[in-house]
């Protein structure tokens, strides 16, 4: 048998194209091969067991080896194996039929696996690293006769009888001068570990040393003996291909530190399993999460029967859901996938509704199951719940039963509850309800202790989300709106009928705003006097709830930047019932009244940590003179 032949393609040589175009991701070379004689092996396991092959199958495995002195590469199996009018269909015919098509498209192709995905060239990635492959392979088939293939990255190949033994399948790789790096135990090690960990036939590279109990010594110890064994590198039977009755929580903690060995253990899981209307098998698992929204994405690997494909798994998992970490499964995903294909393709939709729904019932059921075990975990979850909350509107519907909002007392309530707790004493005027919050409590306590004296609940909302989270409820919860303690004065965050009587005359209260507009002589602070309690402060300064709001959501590049670049504005409310402001206007000059006005708006910035350099420095040397 001695054939040599032309493999049919119309146009220019497709094999420079692929080296120069898929030279970025050339690493992939490794994985298509790889899986192919996965793929052959399983074929050969499947004929056994429908009994068209009677043959041993002998230790079923993939082996990957290479040889730095003479540049190869080698992929064997002992799969189903070819023959030589296979090869010539299989590898000179099919591989190519898109190979026209390809031409005229190839330039539109974004990345590597979408140029692989679809023009069916799995096999011919080998030229992205070789100068030349050969292919020793025999069939299963009875009195089948070896076949030897050989192609130098040319459109020209030979066929001739081969030298192969055993059935199966040999790729030998001639690796090029610009892809030594392959030529490496760990390089090839490191690529094995990324696409192949989890492939379901073992996969052989190289040994490993291990140590193995070898008799007594004389004290009756165990003795040990190094041993060369064979490196498997994969895990053929991952926990996500297991029934979850067979699996206890220490195999997905177990596993879990296999995906991720350097992480905190994960809050908990969530086995997926469905076979209609697609197949889907993973484990999603909760880490937890740090309140400074560091999120670490690509933590979600993407499988399609054990074959590694992306952690890019954006178009696929719900943005929200990226916080989690773990592994989808699912055969309905081609091996090769582009984003464009993602966007588009009708399982990856239903994948993605499925994903959430189970994310979502699965908090709902920890929720009714263990009240306390779930607040426990409030503070590692609530981020996450929050996040999938103001991103998808199906999570909002499910999850609006067991979020939690948390007060300064550290309560916990669901939203229904906490409506319950103070409707009665924080509706106002126009029966709207306010929610009072606080994104930090240590700064704003004097803000947190004047709603106390009115008898208002305080909540603790100093998550990053928080300000998109605030304007969700807002929209979502009938006549309900939310203000930060710090907005205004307690007497004025709800408005009320009962508002204190003013003890100053209008000549007053006009003299008290002119001492205090001259003493503080700054444009972005607005001099208001209002009738208060004579129990609250003195002076309170404020932002407009609003404004704040827009500009915390600039700051977050919430899209608001022409708010970002406005400058700071503050409201300056002046008690006119504290009996400071009696004594301001009793002072004997303007100078003392000037003094005192000023002590007073300095100790208003103080407590919310905007009296800073020189004028901290004068309050400090004011405030010794004062004693």
């Amino acid at each position: 048998m001695q054939e040599k032949g032309t493999i049919s393609i119309h146009t220019e040589n497709i094999f420079p194209i692929i080296k120069k175009f898929l030279y970025s991701d050339t690493e992939i070379f490794l994985r298509e091969l790889v899986s192919n004689s996965v793929d052959a092996t399983q074929k050969i396991k499947r004929l056994a067991a429908l009994g068209q092959y009677k043959g041993e199958l002998g230790d079923l495995r993939v082996e990957v080896a290479f040889d730095a002195d003479k540049k190869t590469i080698t992929i064997s199996d002992n799969g189903i194996g070819m023959t030589a009018e296979e090869i010539k269909k299989y590898i000179n015919q099919i591989a190519f039929s898109g190979a026209t098509e390809f031409m005229e498209k190839f330039k539109e192709a974004k990345d590597a696996n979408e140029i692989i995905g679809r023009f069916g060239l799995g096999f011919y990635s080998a030229f992205m690293v070789a100068d030349k492959v050969e292919i020793e392979t025999l069939s299963y088939q009875d009195g089948a006769t070896p076949a030897h293939w050989v192609c130098d990255g040319s459109t020209e190949f030979e066929i001739s009888e081969g030298s192969l033994e055993e059935r199966g399948t040999e790729i030998t790789l001639h690796i090029n001068a610009e892809s030594e790096e392959f030529l490496n135990q760990n390089r090839l090690q490191e690529i094995l570990d990324k696409y192949a960990k989890f492939l379901p036939v073992p996969i052989k590279f190289g040994t490993t040393t291990q140590e193995e109990e070898d008799g007594v010594d004389e004290e009756g110890k165990p003795k040990y003996k190094s041993v060369e064994v064979d490196n498997i590198i994969n895990d053929t039977n991952p926990i996500w291909t297991k029934a979850p009755n067979e699996l206890k929580d220490e195999d997905y903690l177990k596993f879990y530190k296999e995906l991720y060995p350097y992480s905190e253990d994960p809050l908990f899981w969530i086995h997926l399993n469905v076979d209609y209307p697609f197949n889907l098998t993973g484990v999603l698992y909760f880490p937890k999460l740090k309140n400074d929204f560091e999120i670490t994405r690509n933590k979600i690997k993407l499988y399609s029967r054990q074959v590694f494909i992306t952690d890019e798994v954006k178009d696929i998992v719900p943005e929200f859901l990226m916080l989690l970490h773990g592994v989808i499964d699912s055969p309905d995903i081609p091996l090769n996938v582009s984003r464009s294909f993602l966007q588009a393709d009708s399982n990856v939709k239903k994948i993605n509704s499925y994903i959430t729904k189970k994310v979502a019932d699965k908090l709902a059921e920890l929720f009714k199951a263990d009240r306390k075990g779930f607040e426990e975990k409030w503070n590692d979850i609530g981020l996450f719940v929050k996040y999938g909350m103001v991103s998808e509107e199906k999570f909002y519907d499910k999850a609006k039963d067991f979020v939690l909002v948390t007060n300064t007392a550290k309560e916990n309530f669901t939203l229904s509850e906490y409506k319950e707790k103070v409707e009665g004493v924080q509706t106002d005027k126009d029966g709207q309800l306010i929610y009072i919050y606080t994104n930090d409590a240590e700064k704003q306590d004097a803000f947190i202790q004047s709603a106390g004296k009115k008898g208002y609940d305080v909540l603790v909302m100093n998550s990053p989300i928080d300000n998109h989270f605030i304007s969700q409820l807002e929209q979502k919860l009938e006549k309900t709106s939310l203000k930060r303690v710090d907005a205004d004065v307690a007497d004025k965050l709800i408005k009320k009928d009962d508002a204190p009587e003013h003890v100053l005359t209008e000549e007053q209260s006009t003299k008290v705003k002119e001492i205090f507009n001259k003493a503080i002589n700054k444009p972005a602070y607005r001099v208001e006097l209002e009738s208060l309690s004579p129990d609250e402060l003195p002076v309170t300064v404020t932002m407009d709830e609003f404004m704040r709001r827009m500009k915390d959501m600039a700051a977050m590049g919430g899209g608001m930047g022409f708010y970002g670049n406005m400058p700071d504005n503050y409201k300056v409310i002046v008690n006119g019932n504290h009996k400071l402001i009696s004594r301001i206007l009793d002072g004997e000059d303007e100078g003392v009244q000037a003094q005192l006005a000023k002590q007073a708006f300095d100790l208003a910035l103080l407590s919310q940590g905007l009296l800073t350099g020189a004028e901290l420095t004068e309050f400090v040397n004011r405030s010794v003179s004062l004693i």
